[in-house]
């Protein structure tokens, strides 16, 4: 059972280097040749297992924050503002989907140590966990106040694929007299399986998840959507500094200017056959 709240992925940025076009790429208001750590909570994990191949691959998805300037002193938020979390595995950084599972993108998975200097992935677990069988003794975990964790796992029957998504229980419904509980909690992240080599992914997609017994589960997925554009007027107006202002007007990158954030929507929704597991550890 993971302690969620207590691991985290740190790591070291290059030496930034002047972009040949923007002022401030990704962001970034220091000075060339600057260093900089960065830490990130973890929210969920996920472990893809090949049956046929006997390979298994672990992907973890990062606490979000909204887009910022790095190292600023004021106007610290971008606007137009955007979400940005970060998924990876062991050993490569994995593309979030913009778009819904039944159409392709141009991703794919880069290494994290051509991107870091150096990081770490440290994952907490609990010491003292229960798993709770019942619906029952979920009830009075939960009116305890102890710590909960779900692990969902379904079967890619095609692909010979399962997979097995670990979260926290954030939120959590129940009728306390029939032993009932709903949860409905998130985010995480599950994997484009169509995307899967035997060794990784190269899409995932940002959902939350819904369970109401130990056989089901249903997620729904994160995606963009258009603005109307009577909304994008104001959406995409700068305020402040331009994430994509240039360093010289008149030096413009190949199809300039890049697209603003787009607002995005839950709206695919994926029920699956699945076995759930229930934990419990002591709120110490």
């Amino acid at each position: 059972m993971i302690n969620f709240p207590r691991s985290t992925f740190t790591r070291i940025i290059r030496p930034w280097k002047r972009d040949p076009y923007y002022k401030y790429p990704g962001g970034f208001v220091g000075k060339p040749g600057e260093i900089y750590p960065g830490r990130r909570n973890l929210v969920s994990s996920c472990v893809v297992q090949d049956e046929k191949r006997g390979t298994s691959m672990e992907m973890f998805v990062s606490a979000p924050c909204r887009t910022e300037y790095t190292i600023a002193y004021w106007n610290l938020f971008q606007v137009p503002s955007s979400e940005f979390r970060y998924a990876f595995s062991r050993e490569n950084r994995l593309s979030i989907a913009r778009r819904p599972s039944n159409e392709q993108e141009a991703v794919s998975r880069a290494k994290l140590t051509d991107t870091f200097s150096s990081y770490k992935i440290d994952i907490r677990t609990f010491s003292d966990v229960t798993e709770l069988k019942t619906g029952y003794e979920i009830v009075e975990a939960t009116l305890a106040n102890d710590v909960l964790n779900a692990r969902s796992t379904y079967r890619d029957v095609e692909r010979g694929l399962t997979v097995s998504v670990e979260y926290p229980i954030n939120l959590i419904n129940l009728n306390e007299p029939t032993g009932e509980f709903q949860v409905c909690t998130g985010p995480l992240i599950v994997p484009d399986l169509a995307t899967w080599d035997g060794h990784d992914v190269d899409r995932v997609f940002l959902a939350h998840v819904a369970i109401a017994d130990f056989e089901r589960v249903e997620f729904i997925l994160r995606r963009e959507v258009e603005a109307a554009e009577s909304e994008r007027e104001w959406l995409d107006k700068p305020v402040g500094r331009d994430r994509y202002e240039l360093a010289d007007p008149n030096n413009r990158p190949p199809n300039y200017p890049p697209a603003r954030p787009r607002p995005t929507v839950y709206n695919e929704v994926w029920a699956f056959p699945a076995t759930n597991v229930v934990m419990r550890a002591p709120n110490k």
